[in-house]
């Protein structure tokens, strides 16, 4: 089975600081791989880096066994356009931290615009399809609402139906519940939980022990920029092989 992310040897820098230092990971179709570990582990970079919008610099990222952001010549990485880039992030789902939903449009207006503007989808059809996410996602009485209008919670539940509009293969998610009120997280976590059941291929950044646990068919530890331990949830949770991930989990459990 051909895996839906392989990154082999991920190394990244902003200038000197070395941001991830090898990264090795592979999420086969249909798991769900959470990812964890402190502040400035570098597990939003290497998100970032599997949809290409932050370059890596060396090593080889893989998606569905295509290569993202780049051509391979005679073991040498030739980047691709924006145009060729931006057309395979069509197929990759991201759910940021913050929503990032367009202010001046609806949620219905927001589902719907990637479908129209980047598929070329006709607009009756992009709303029959944005009426059925926004259902699905619990928030079909609110699809007039403007962002403003709609609580944390609800705007990214919105944020999630919007990533879902252009039918990806894959599902980035970056802390999607640290922005949230505690009292907001379980409605976002309770969508995730769908999805999994749905067999959506998801790479999670959490904080949300509990969600890994339940949810996730892997677990990934990352501490300065490499994984630490890789592993069942349960088994990681419950019995970390590691020190540093024993020290990291007597403070989150």
């Amino acid at each position: 089975m051909t895996p839906m992310v392989e990154a082999l040897g991920i190394h990244k820098s902003f200038g000197a600081t070395r941001v991830l230092r090898g990264v090795d990971l592979v999420v086969q179709p249909g798991e769900v791989s959470c990812v964890i570990g402190p502040s400035g582990s570098g597990k939003s970079t290497l998100l970032r880096c599997i949809n290409h919008l932050e370059r890596i610099d060396s090593g080889r990222l893989r998606v569905d066994g295509h290569l993202v952001g780049y051509r391979e010549r005679n073991g040498k990485l030739y980047e691709m356009r924006e145009s060729e880039v931006a057309h395979q992030r069509r197929d990759i789902g991201m759910v940021f931290q913050r929503f990032n939903l367009f202010p001046h449009k609806t949620a219905i207006e927001n589902v719907m615009e990637a479908p129209v503007v980047v598929r070329r989808q006709d607009k009756a059809a992009a709303r029959a399809r944005a009426v059925e996410l926004l259902d699905r996602v619990g928030l079909a009485d609110r699809r007039d609402n403007y962002p403003a209008q709609l609580s944390g919670g609800q705007q990214q539940r919105v944020a999630i139906a919007r990533a879902l509009a252009m039918s990806p293969r894959l599902m980035l998610f970056d802390e999607p519940t640290s922005a949230l009120d505690p009292e907001l997280v379980g409605e976002v976590l309770d969508v995730m939980r769908g999805l999994a059941r749905e067999g959506m291929t998801m790479v999670v950044v959490t904080h949300e022990m509990g969600f890994a646990r339940e949810v996730g068919d892997a677990l990934v530890f990352m501490d300065e920029g490499v994984v630490v331990e890789h592993g069942a949830p349960r088994e990681v949770l419950g019995n970390p092989q590691h020190e540093r991930t024993r020290s990291f989990l007597s403070k989150v459990l």
